[in-house]
Parts: structure tokens; C-alpha cells; sequence
């Protein structure tokens, strides 16, 4: 199994933090980001390689933090040819692009580079695992309606199957929102080149694939529990910061 962690995005929406620096290696708890995904990275078996797709403007930050870092997992560093907003893949793309660029055979988990959650990750490998060979998806249940409007919606069937999905909806239908976090077997890895296929898939927002996939195939969804920070902009980066300050502990696999 390959892990990939997505962090060739812009993050325009933390600007001027970001103009310069990559989201994923700003600090939280004097940690970058990304250090944290790594945290739960470790340990899983079978994961062989750890790929960070990342654009030609951060490529050498990344290169830096690779160098810098302890990780006994080899880690791979993906440039994906892109240097501004205007020319960026888009999150879907960059799956494809690194499918393609190493040839990719195996099952691929995904995460966002911005993510932090202190959920289970082991059994969430060891739900998808049990559901080869359809898609994995890692939920999260904000226990509030209305804040689900942010997200991508879903609801799930009394089998954890993905039954509905809505990005963003004005009334949300539900409270669990899909996470940055996905388990795609490698049977399945051939869809992202179909999905591309057709230029009136959106490229950005993995929601838009997750919806057309459980259309196509069928999709499960796994719901985490813990927290969950979905660093996308300057308030949720300060309530990562304020709440891992309390605990330096609590994002960490037991």
C-alpha cells in the first residue's frame, strides 16, 4: 500500500501566510502540519511509501521538511508541474498525475495535507481492507446541520454504504461530512483517468469524484471519532493551534 498526501494546493484563502510557504508545513504546536498526518501514518502495515505530491513553487520547502525529517517510512516528493493558482491541477488531478508519473499498482490511501484528526487511522484501514475492493470514505459527524453546509454531505445506508452525497448544500441532510481521507483499491485507480476523461468533471473539490464514483461503484463510508481540523482558512487554523496548545498529546496514535 502507498499513502499520498495531497499538498499542491494555493491555500490563497490564508494569505499572506501562505503566499510564500505551502499550508502543509505551518506550524501547529510547533509542528508542521503535515508531521501530524505522518503520526498516523506510522505503524500501518503494509504501507511501504509515503508520497507528497506538491507544485513547483513549494517544491523546495518540501524538500527541505523531507530532509529534516525523522520518518523511517521512505518518503517520495512529487512535483506536479505547476506553479500558480491558474495552472494547478486541482486535487483530482494530482491523484491522477501521481498514479501516472510512479506507475502506481497498488491500494492508495489519500489525505489532505491540511488535515488533523485524531481519529483512528488503523481502523480505518482496517474497515476499507475489509471492504476490497470498493472505495473508502473517512467521515466525520459535526453533530450540527448547519455546519455541514461547508462540506460535502453524506448520508449512509444501515451498511455504511455512501447512499447520498451533496457538496456544500444550502440544507444539509445530514451531519457527517466527508474528511480529506480516502482508501481507493488499486482496481479502482482506473477510474480517476475515466472521470478526467470528461471536461465537464470538475478537477478541484474531491466531492465532485466521490459523488460521481458511488454513482458508478459502490462506496463506503467509514465515521471517525475524536476531532477534526480542516485547516482551509485563518479561523480554523487558530482553533487547531489553541486546541493542540492544550494538549500536546492529543493528536498522536496511542
Amino acid at each position: 500500500m502507498k499513502a499520498l498526501i495531497l499538498a499542491a494546493g494555493y491555500a490563497t484563502r490564508l494569505y499572506p501566510l501562505t503566499k510564500e510557504y505551502p499550508k502543509p508545513l505551518l506550524k501547529v504546536g510547533n509542528r508542521p502540519i503535515i508531521d501530524y498526518i505522518l503520526d498516523k501514518l506510522r505503524g500501518i502495515e503494509g504501507l511501504d511509501e509515503i508520497i507528497v505530491v506538491t507544485n513547483s513553487k513549494f517544491f523546495l520547502k518540501f524538500k527541505a521538511w523531507v530532509s529534516h525529517s525523522k520518518e523511517k517510512k521512505r518518503i517520495s516528493l512529487v512535483d506536479d508541474m505547476t506553479r500558480t493558482l491558474s495552472d494547478r491541477r486541482g486535487a483530482i488531478g494530482d491523484m491522477h498525475f501521481v498514479v501516472k508519473k510512479k506507475r502506481l499498482d497498488d491500494d492508495l490511501l489519500v489525505v489532505g495535507g491540511d488535515n488533523i484528526f485524531d481519529g483512528d487511522l488503523k481502523s480505518f484501514i482496517d474497515f476499507a481492507r475489509a471492504h476490497c475492493p470498493y472505495s473508502v470514505i473517512g467521515i466525520h459527524d459535526l453533530k450540527d446541520r448547519a455546519s455541514a453546509s461547508k462540506y460535502g454531505v453524506i448520508k449512509l445506508d444501515r451498511k455504511n454504504m455512501i447512499a447520498d452525497f451533496k457538496e456544500k448544500p444550502k440544507k444539509p441532510g445530514s451531519s457527517l461530512v466527508a474528511m480529506c481521507l480516502y482508501y481507493f483499491p488499486k482496481e479502482k485507480l482506473g477510474l480517476l483517468n475515466e472521470y478526467l476523461k470528461s471536461k465537464a468533471n470538475k478537477h478541484d473539490a474531491t466531492g465532485f469524484y466521490i459523488d460521481w464514483l458511488r454513482k458508478k461503484d459502490p462506496t463506503y463510508g467509514f465515521v471517525f471519532g475524536g476531532r477534526w481540523y480542516d485547516i482551509g482558512d485563518a479561523k480554523f487554523f487558530s482553533q487547531a493551534k489553541v486546541a493542540y496548545s492544550k494538549n500536546r498529546r492529543s493528536f498522536r496514535n496511542a
